[in-house]
This record gives structure tokens, C-alpha cells and sequence, in this order.
């Protein structure tokens, strides 16, 4: 698709208000998935990198997730159906966020995390294949 930004290819560009996540390829040019993002007391904009990439993760949740919902386990398995990080996960620079697919397809498209930007599994899968470990990622509103 065209798109209209002065990235470089490689770099993630998430706009929140649109719920897109774009993957720039070329001058102009860029992949586009819908995602879910953070809800708008939860949202965050900049700059990060990619700092990990992991298949099936096992998920702890943060401690704003564990004060709401205390009942969640310390740790969920990796491909367990309660585990949201679904099929893989982006990990960002801070350690905060991750970008990283989902076990509630539904949620896509909506304001609907801690901050996290969510993907379907199959999305994930691919952008997980074209971006390295150092890949840039912008959050813009």
C-alpha cells in the first residue's frame, strides 16, 4: 500500500488512533495489519527497538495487571489458551510493551490492553519473519 512517511524500511510505525500497524518496505510503501492497542488511559507514544523475539512466550504478568486482577498466575506457559501473548512476541526497548499476537482475535481492531500492541496470530507470524531483533518502532497517536 502507499504510505505516505519518512521511515526507513524495516522500521514499525503504530498509530494508535487508527489501530494500524504498518511495516515500512520501501520509499512510500508499506505492509498495513489492524491491531489492538492500548486503552486510552493505558496508551504511549515514541520511539523503542525490537529487543527480543520468542515463539509461544511464557507471560508474567506485569504488576498493574496483577493489582487488577490478582487472581492470574504468577506465570502462564507458553501455548497455553489463558497465555495472551499468543503465537509470538515483540519485546521492546524499557522492558514495559511488547508487540505480540493474541488468544482473544476479537480484541483486534479495538482499544483493549496495558499498552501491548496486539496482532493476529497469523500477523504476528509474518511481521515476526521480516523484522530482526534492532528494528525500529514509532508510536504515534
Amino acid at each position: 500500500m502507499t504510505f505516505v512517511d519518512d521511515h526507513a524500511p524495516g522500521t514499525i510505525v503504530v498509530r494508535t488512533g487508527e489501530r494500524k500497524l504498518y511495516l515500512v518496505v520501501g520509499p512510500a510503501q508499506a505492509l498495513r495489519y489492524t491491531v489492538g492497542v492500548g486503552r486510552p488511559d493505558r496508551q504511549w507514544t515514541g520511539r523503542s527497538v525490537v529487543t527480543g523475539k520468542y515463539i509461544r512466550p511464557n507471560w508474567e504478568p506485569p504488576a498493574e495487571v496483577r493489582r487488577d486482577r490478582p487472581a492470574l498466575p504468577t506465570l502462564i506457559a507458553g501455548g497455553a489458551p489463558n497465555n495472551p501473548m499468543g503465537a509470538a512476541a515483540l519485546t521492546l526497548s524499557g522492558g514495559d510493551y511488547a508487540i505480540h499476537g493474541t488468544n482473544a482475535p476479537a480484541s483486534i481492531g479495538g482499544f483493549v490492553s496495558y499498552g501491548c500492541i496486539r496482532m493476529y496470530n497469523r500477523d504476528i507470524a509474518e511481521l515476526y519473519s521480516r523484522v530482526g531483533v534492532g528494528s525500529p518502532v514509532v508510536v504515534t497517536r
